[in-house]
């Protein structure tokens, strides 16, 4: 039977509430390609596959409508498969591109320099402050922000204890922190809207929170940039800077924004977000636009301060407060072991609001913050 492949490694909610479902609204069939096919909260197919390897996603499909996957990690043999079948999807080499962070910077030199080095290599004159960071890293893991060599040193000799992966130093980019969301059919990449970010203080980079804000002026830099990758097609989530009026690129996820921002902006832009992003791999052309929604939106994090066993917090829930809708969706399970990482590992839950302005939005989530307890022992 004719299906779509949707293919995953670990359990995510963009995966198991947001693609799985929105594909059974399209009444498409779908196969479950995963490694961890017991983690999936899907009672329809599922065939266990090394989704890291082109050829056994090959050899594991049958007759595919579309091949699709939300995972960073497996942007790459995905688009290579989906090439070999003829499919719609992404350029394999711009998803390369994408994930590896030291290939990008080296691809975008001629429009945006920015100093990159391999991690044992950094020369004597470079930069500093430096973001030493894993080349092909997620979620903020093992990205420090280092003053000079001996602290590049001590961070590095910490992150080898843990990861042997090769990791890059860059320049610090200064500026406002903000992401670029756009989805592209093959014909049109569409922007479909942009968030501010807010981070942790230095030397980590954890994003506590992200409130939608209209693209700032400096967006066709970022476009020609994503157009210079040969990104274009599908859903991605840009992270850049904005300093000086000038916009550069801190990295690109070459899938749909996660940490539940997606389900945050699918419900502010009052749009199928899941269907549209896979109705592209099926190779139907996108609806016409939305108008820019006149509310404002926010996602703020509920992050572990102590680790211990997680013994309290809240469930899924949506509440009405006053003109906001405030809903809450948990990252962590009661019961589950909590590290602290500092990075977006440590994120609890989080709480997303949408309501007429910014004060409105963000006194709702101080009362949802007040009236709720998270409890790590």
């Amino acid at each position: 039977m004719a299906a779509l492949y949707l293919v995953a490694g670990k359990a995510t909610d963009s995966v198991d509430h947001g693609f799985l479902p929105a594909a059974a609204r399209l009444g498409v069939p779908v196969v479950l390609l995963t490694d961890r096919p017991g983690d999936h909260a899907f009672d329809g197919p599922v065939v266990r596959c090394d989704v890291t390897d082109v050829r056994s996603i090959v050899a594991a499909v049958n007759d595919p409508l579309a091949l699709f996957s939300n995972s960073d990690f497996l942007q790459t043999p995905v688009a290579l498969a989906a090439a070999y079948f003829g499919l719609p999807g992404k350029d394999w080499r711009a998803a390369l591109r994408a994930k590896d962070k030291a290939l990008a910077r080296r691809h975008l030199a001629g429009l945006d320099p920015v100093f990159c080095a391999a991690a044992d290599a950094v020369p004597s004159d470079a930069p500093y402050p430096l973001v030493l960071k894993p080349r092909g890293g997620v979620a903020s893991e093992d990205v420090f922000l280092v003053a000079d060599a001996a602290e590049l040193a001590a961070r590095r000799a910490e992150i080898a204890a843990r990861r042997d992966d090769p990791l890059i130093v860059e320049e610090y980019l200064p500026g406002e922190l903000r992401t670029l969301e756009t989805l592209g059919d093959g014909v049109e990449t569409r922007v479909l809207g942009s968030y501010r970010t807010r981070l942790s203080p230095p030397p980590h980079f954890i994003e506590e929170r992200l409130d939608w804000a209209p693209p700032p002026p400096e967006t066709p830099q970022i476009l020609r940039q994503l157009a210079a990758l040969g990104v274009g097609f599908g859903a991605c989530h840009t992270e850049f800077t904005v300093h000086a009026g000038r916009a550069r690129i801190i990295e690109v996820n070459y899938r749909l924004i996660g940490d539940h921002c997606d389900f945050l902006m699918a419900d502010l832009l009052d749009v199928p977000l899941f269907e549209q992003v896979l109705n592209v791999h099926l190779g139907r052309r996108l609806p016409p636009a939305t108008p820019a929604p006149d509310r404002h939106a926010a996602a703020e994090v509920v992050l572990a301060t102590v680790p211990g066993t997680l013994t309290a917090a809240p469930d899924v829930e949506t509440v009405r407060d006053g003109a906001v809708h405030v809903s809450y969706r948990p990252q962590r399970a009661v019961g589950e072991t909590i590290e602290i990482t500092r990075t977006n590992r440590d994120y609890l839950g989080t709480i997303r609001a949408i309501g007429p302005d910014p004060a409105t939005v963000d006194a709702a989530i101080a009362r949802y913050r007040a009236t709720r307890t998270w409890t790590v022992t």
